[in-house]
């Protein structure tokens, strides 16, 4: 630990599989690092060609199963976020010849999987999006469909959306709809945010530009590598001790406030989640 705080990453992924799995944990553990959230591999990663929703259960109980072990590490605790990345839809539109509604109705029906687990208490959040590179209308069309499926299911379970989506500091439309479909617009969490964003709560990716532009704008906002845990990407992002790393240097700048905001109040306003008291009961 780090000053006996709790150090979070809000996004992250393991493949015990084909990489290092629950050695990225004990990297993080080994720095300070204490709780997670896991976010399940692209379900093509895990060798998944999915034709139904039901297909998808085997990504999910395959990070719940890393999860429980990420726990086993920490003197925290890890959490699943389960869903559909947006980028399968340019596979099954492009490589299997799916219609932009077919692929549409088979990515939704993997969120609605997705939430029974988090009906069940077995997951934490969910996690969608649309691409953030250039698609045709009717692929952004049911992109866009498919995230809106997400935040009903967010509204009805009360639970966190992370969104895989373009780059942007403006997602207020995207947010409108989330509370539209009747959940907070705090509760819609922007993965691979920069400092500064209008709309979602930002998951901030851990380098010292954005990091500082959030401490010092003081809105809420979370700390993330996006770790992907793949051996063919080596550095494509953050390696698995940058979050520990990034809050020791932020408290020696004299960010204290902005790390209890990104590690206490924020996770427990978006996921309603108790960073200090998992920590303690771990102790």
């Amino acid at each position: 630990m780090i000053d006996d705080r709790p150090v979070l990453d809000d996004h992250l992924h393991l493949d015990p599989d084909h990489h290092r799995g629950i050695d990225a944990v004990r990297d993080f553990a080994r720095v300070g690092g204490t709780h997670l959230l896991v976010v399940n591999k692209p379900s093509w990663h895990l060798g998944v060609k999915a034709e139904t929703g039901d297909d998808f259960h085997t990504v999910f109980e395959r990070t719940i199963e890393i999860v429980e072990e990420a726990s086993s590490e920490l003197e925290g605790q890890a959490w699943p976020v389960l869903g559909v990345h947006p980028g399968l839809i340019s596979r099954l539109v492009d490589d299997r010849d799916f219609s932009p509604e077919e692929a549409r109705d088979l990515m939704q029906a993997g969120i609605d999987v997705a939430a029974e687990y988090v009906s069940a208490g077995e997951a934490l959040a969910l996690k969608s999006g649309r691409p953030h590179y250039e698609v045709d209308d009717d692929v952004w069309a049911a992109s866009n469909a498919v995230m809106r499926r997400a935040f009903e299911h967010g509204a009805d379970l009360e639970c966190a959306v992370q969104l895989h989506a373009e780059a942007s500091e403006d997602m207020t439309a995207v947010a409108d709809w989330a509370e539209d479909a009747g959940m907070p617009a705090h509760r819609v969490v922007k993965h691979y945010a920069s400092g500064r964003l209008e709309g979602p709560t930002p998951s901030v990716m851990s380098d010292k530009d954005r990091l500082e532009t959030a401490a010092e704008r003081g809105e809420p906002f979370l700390m993330e590598t996006d770790y992907i845990d793949d051996p063919d990407r080596p550095g494509a992002v953050l390696g698995p001790k940058t979050v520990p790393r990034r809050v020791r240097w932020l408290l020696e700048n004299g960010h204290e406030e902005a790390v209890e905001l990104a590690h206490i109040e924020t996770p427990a306003d978006v996921y309603g989640i108790d960073t200090e008291a998992t920590l303690e009961s771990e102790q």
